[in-house]
């Protein structure tokens, strides 16, 4: 479909005056050449002349028939350019309902794709547990001895089912938000300590990758209102994805300060590869990698980030990047405190 804009002219709506003086019969041909050539010398001298003004100098032309046919043009002109909005107006409005149309059935398409998502974590969930309890058996040597080596490859093993498991797990979460059903379980939360055993969490990762990870927490406790298992799994999810991009040798920092009286300031901070300023929307995209070549070096789900976002505002607040590309990166959000109870 050609949407080039089509610049629009008066004589693409009316006919020009000279014209419709002629095709009316209020004028010749051969005068309307005079009066032009007139009206072009006119020009030269540097003297402004309309082409109805050099018809009236020029006697060939009547004033009232100037006015009349003048005014018939302007009606005309008027009658043009409203038909050209009714037009303008009737493509905006069918523009529009396409457009409304596509974003309904893109809505559909996230609803199934988030119900899809859901159905099929759930049906894994059965048979991975069934691989789980047999695992366990077999490594606890319940179902008879084996040797050191079968054994090593059942402990990978295990390894890989709780990974996968926990990527069905995150997948299940990641539907109940898109389908707008992510629900909270809020309590007063030692949000320094639930950071401490966070940093704990990846404490062996972090080592396996050659970076340090260490929380910067101030010697008073401050208890925010939150849901512990959300927040953990978000603070877990930032110091993963932090750890996961940044080289060996960087280090990443979760901080956790006082705002103001009544808000605590959490940030996870990296010195890895950044995110170019251009492209820090799409790291919330679900499913999506900004690498996504089939040679990338980072492995992931791509929903981790999708889902810290949808957790921190579900908490009613907002999470902020900031990041220079090849330098690192920055991932904050505020929670409220509150009293903590005395027993």
């Amino acid at each position: 479909m050609n949407t080039q804009s089509v610049h629009l002219s008066p004589e693409m709506l009316v006919s020009r005056l000279g014209d419709s003086l002629v095709q009316k019969g209020h004028l010749r041909e051969d005068d309307l050449q005079k009066a032009l050539a007139y009206q072009q010398d006119q020009l030269a001298q540097g003297k402004t002349c309309l082409l109805g003004q050099a018809l009236i100098e020029l006697k060939l032309l009547d004033q009232a028939v100037l006015d009349q046919v003048v005014t018939e043009q302007i009606i005309q002109l008027r009658n043009a350019l409203q038909a050209a909005n009714r037009s303008l107006e009737q493509r905006v409005q069918q523009r529009t309902a396409e457009l409304q149309g596509a974003l309904e059935r893109l809505s559909e398409l996230s609803q199934v794709k988030a119900n899809f998502i859901a159905n099929i974590s759930h049906e894994l969930r059965t048979p991975l547990t069934h691989v789980k309890g047999y695992i366990e058996l077999l490594v606890s040597e319940s179902l008879g001895t084996i040797t050191p080596e079968q054994k090593h490859a059942l402990q990978v093993s295990q390894q890989s089912t709780a990974r996968l498991e926990g990527l069905i797990d995150d997948l299940i979460m990641f539907s109940l938000a898109s389908r707008g059903e992510l629900s909270l379980r809020l309590e007063a939360v030692d949000i320094a300590r639930l950071a401490n055993l966070s940093i704990k969490a990846v404490d062996q990762k972090s080592k396996d990758r050659g970076v340090s990870v260490h929380a910067v927490l101030e010697k008073e406790r401050s208890f925010v209102q939150a849901d512990p298992q959300k927040i953990a799994w978000a603070l877990g999810q930032l110091l993963d994805n932090a750890i996961k991009f940044t080289p060996s040798g960087g280090r990443v920092v979760l901080n956790v300060r006082r705002e103001t009286s009544n808000l605590v300031l959490v940030s996870v901070t990296d010195t890895g590869i950044g995110i170019p300023p251009q492209r820090i929307e799409e790291i919330f995209e679900p499913f999506h990698q900004l690498d996504s070549s089939s040679t990338r070096k980072y492995s992931g789900t791509g929903i981790g980030l999708s889902l810290v976002r949808q957790i921190v505002e579900a908490h009613g607040s907002m999470l902020e990047v900031s990041s220079v590309d090849g330098k690192g990166s920055t991932f904050k959000f505020p929670l409220l405190t509150v009293v903590e109870e005395k027993e």
